[in-house]
């Protein structure tokens, strides 16, 4: 069976990041893949999670404490277009879930400005052979939009430095969601 954009993101990360790297979840959420990204990197690895919502930091501190998991993960009650103000390169990968919060307040979106911001940045971290992964959920107010500003960034970025895979369920209902990869290039020149 073909994996959901979700499943597949997880499957890009477990394919690159190793312990003691560097990686960043722009939008933990519910902490799913910030619990992924600490579990890869370990004890001697970072994650730089960032979320503007405070039931996204509390949701998961608790998840990644039960695993214990915290020790490695810096939580961060800010918007990802902080990221260059906190994370020094390199970066082995990151990822975006572009929306808003599941089961939170669905006024609270993610938005084009500052998701284009949080990528540039990024991509200035990127090391050779990492990996940028954005899940657009856009069936949403204002998601239609970044999804364009997305596809656009990610259709822009020269051939000569970046891989960009996109992935999607053509032929689904309630606009499933899109997944971007962008892979630097092992000889890529900085952008």
């Amino acid at each position: 069976m073909l994996p959901t954009a979700m499943h597949y993101s997880h499957t890009l990360l477990k394919e690159i990041v190793q312990p003691g790297q560097t990686v960043v979840d722009a939008t933990m959420g519910n902490g799913f893949d910030t619990e992924l990204l600490a579990s890869l990197v370990g004890p001697k690895g970072r994650v730089f999670a960032f979320d503007i919502q405070e039931q996204a930091l509390t949701i998961t501190k608790q998840r990644l404490a039960q695993k214990q998991l915290l020790s490695q993960v810096s939580l961060l009650h800010l918007g990802h277009e902080h990221v260059a103000e906190y994370v020094q390169g390199p970066i082995q990968a990151a990822i975006f879930n572009l929306g808003y919060l599941p089961r939170g307040d669905k006024e609270i979106i993610t938005l084009p400005a500052t998701t284009k911001q949080a990528l540039e940045a990024l991509l200035l971290l990127l090391a050779p052979r990492g990996r940028i992964i954005i899940v657009c959920y856009y069936g949403h107010q204002g998601g239609a939009a970044e999804l364009a500003a997305v596809q656009q960034f990610c259709a822009e970025l020269p051939q000569e430095s970046f891989n960009v895979l996109s992935y999607q369920f053509i032929n689904q209902r309630n606009q499933p969601p899109i997944l971007y990869c962008i892979e630097r290039k092992k000889t890529a020149l900085p952008v």
